[in-house]
């Protein structure tokens, strides 16, 4: 072989290795950016750019007034960088002399093998200030949007709150949440070689929009006076709790609800559902003497009774179905307005009787017991009643007086309200606008007329008994000077857990009544729950009523009437 062929084959086994190598580097090329481009495109992304969602702020809430009740305010939350600090220990003790936490807790954090890590969100501003004061490397502070009730404890049972990421959790801020939240957008953030993030040229202007605005039936002032004179009757009765509603009968709008005790919607840490639960529309209860309104209104419309129909009261005492039915007082022949204004047991018993199981359920059912009322507040419920087949012997009897039937205090004013109003049944509602960002309207809830259970002319008899409960009869307490009241006082058991029998000092007192009673702009219930002192529906309900009418009805711009035309109608 000459030296010329031995270089020939030298330079032809070269550009073969050159050729393979190519080829292979070919091959690789066209597997990265062919076969993979899209998810090696997908990978270097996830390098370099950061997806996160920003969130219009919430929208607020006001009462029909346009006072603020619920608002989004800009508050600091701490975060770290755990892979850029050096000494984790000694960052944790300088946070947690301003955090008010464990040292150990924030080290936790700043340990783990991770390039961000939430410390502390929705801190106070004081806090922020401090922090920022600090000035810790590898830790940032960014404001996030916190929910805040100005009033605090003031209405908290009605709003509800929102949760530490803003979606509304409980009373209206879950019930009208979708329209609260605001809008949601992703934006992806870009991050340099150092894996800082940069945030895109124009993301001011992309801020997304607001939630919508809702506009309450509430009234701030008469719900300030609600829940006061509702805490002293309470604080005074060294009651369990108590709850209050102000309704416009002719509406169905909610003016005021109030309960006893209260919570701070700002300072919810620790504090278990049972104080948050809003018992106005959760919680059922025996209502007692109350329940005797609907009893009437039946006798009335069935034309069983008339006002001075006589009914005789057996001297107090009267036997049904092998147990024993007391009054208060030991009573022969009564009018049927009299059986009424004195909350005779044995009198509404016999009412009962003659309207039979059938034509009571159906007033009951009627007046809108046994059935939601559709009120826009989450976890209402329906109430307790049974149907005429599963009664007992004594069950008419014991209907008639308030007993073995449920209902929601909401319930029984929006029923009282069907008598103010003419016998029409209005839907209870709390929300009567909604409003986006800018102010334009979106939505208006009106009244809604669900029904009407007895007539005009019933409704107006009726009146007239239920005015002379307040003159002339057990709710002589919930009279209000220059206004003339009607209303219905109610003492009612509870059932001991203890022995499952009927308690003699476990008791719910209540009033529930409208004022004026000729034009009724008010219809307003009180329970008090378990007094320890005097437990009679007209001595520890009924001033309440009274207390809160003489209030707003002035602040309503509700003139009284001048003492000689007030004794002429009465």
């Amino acid at each position: 072989m000459t030296k010329s062929d031995s270089l020939r084959r030298r330079r032809v086994f070269v550009g073969i290795l050159l050729l393979l190598g190519f080829s292979g580097i070919l091959a690789r090329l066209f597997f990265l950016q062919v076969l993979h481009a899209a998810e090696l495109t997908a990978k270097a992304d996830r390098q370099h750019q950061k997806t996160v969602t920003v969130e219009g702020g919430r929208g607020a809430i006001v009462d029909r007034k346009g006072k603020v009740l619920a608002v989004n305010m800009d508050v600091p939350s701490v975060f770290g960088i755990p892979t850029s600090l050096d000494n984790p220990s000694g960052v944790a003790h300088d946070l947690a002399r301003v955090l008010h936490v464990r040292p150990d807790d924030i080290e936790r954090k700043l340990k783990q093998e991770r390039n961000f890590v939430w410390i502390a969100r929705k801190l106070d501003p004081e806090q922020g200030r401090r922090l920022e004061a600090l000035s810790l490397d590898g830790i940032g502070i960014v404001l996030e949007g916190r929910r805040f009730y100005p009033n605090g404890t003031l209405l908290s049972h009605v709003l509800g709150f929102a949760g530490m990421d803003g979606q509304g959790l409980e009373g209206l801020e879950r019930r009208y949440d979708k329209y609260l939240s605001g809008e949601k957008q992703l934006v992806v953030l870009q991050r340099d070689a150092l894996g800082r993030t940069v945030f895109p040229k124009g993301i001011s202007e992309r801020t997304p929009t607001p939630g919508h605005s809702l506009t309450l039936t509430i009234d701030e002032f008469i719900q300030y006076v609600a829940e006061k004179e509702l805490d002293e009757a309470v604080t005074s009765a060294r009651a369990k709790g108590g709850m209050a509603i102000v309704m416009e009968p002719k509406t169905g709008a909610i003016l005021a609800m109030a309960l006893s005790p209260k919570f701070d919607p700002n300072a919810m840490s620790g504090m278990s559902a049972d104080r948050w639960r809003n018992r106005i529309i959760t919680d059922a209860y025996e209502p007692g003497s109350t329940m005797k309104v609907v009893v009437a209104a039946a006798a009335l419309e069935e034309r069983v009774m008339k006002p001075h129909s006589l009914v005789y009261g057996e001297n107090g005492r009267m036997e049904i179905a092998r147990t024993v039915i007391h009054d208060h007082e030991k009573s022969g022949w009564m009018t049927f307005a009299e059986v009424i204004q004195k909350s005779s047991n044995i009198g509404a018993a016999k009412i009962a009787m003659q309207l039979e199981e059938a034509r009571l359920y159906r007033y009951i059912k009627a007046f809108g017991f046994g059935e939601k009322s559709d009120i826009d507040l989450p976890g209402e419920m329906a109430g307790l009643t049974k149907e005429p087949k599963d009664w007992g012997r004594r069950s008419l009897a014991s209907i008639a007086m308030g007993q073995e039937i449920g209902v929601t205090p909401l319930q029984l004013v929006t029923a009282i309200s069907a008598i103010a109003n003419g016998g029409w049944l209005m839907k209870p509602y709390v929300v009567s606008e909604i409003r986006d960002a800018g102010g334009h309207l979106v939505g208006r809830i009106e009244p809604h007329v669900r029904r009407q259970p007895i007539s005009t002319a019933t409704a107006r008899t009726l009146t007239d008994i239920l005015e002379g409960v307040v003159t002339i009869g057990t709710g002589r307490k919930a009279a209000v000077s220059g206004y003339r009241v009607a209303g219905k006082t109610g003492t009612a058991q509870k059932i001991d857990p203890r022995t499952g029998a009927y308690s003699s000092s476990l008791l719910i007192g209540s009033f529930v009544g409208y004022v004026p009673a000729e034009d009724p702009r008010l219809a307003i219930v009180v329970v008090i729950d378990e007094p320890k002192a005097e437990a009679w529906g007209g001595v520890v309900a009924a001033p309440v009523f009274r207390r809160i009418a003489e209030q707003v009805l002035p602040h309503l711009g509700v003139s009284p009437q001048e003492p000689a035309k007030l004794a002429l109608a009465s």
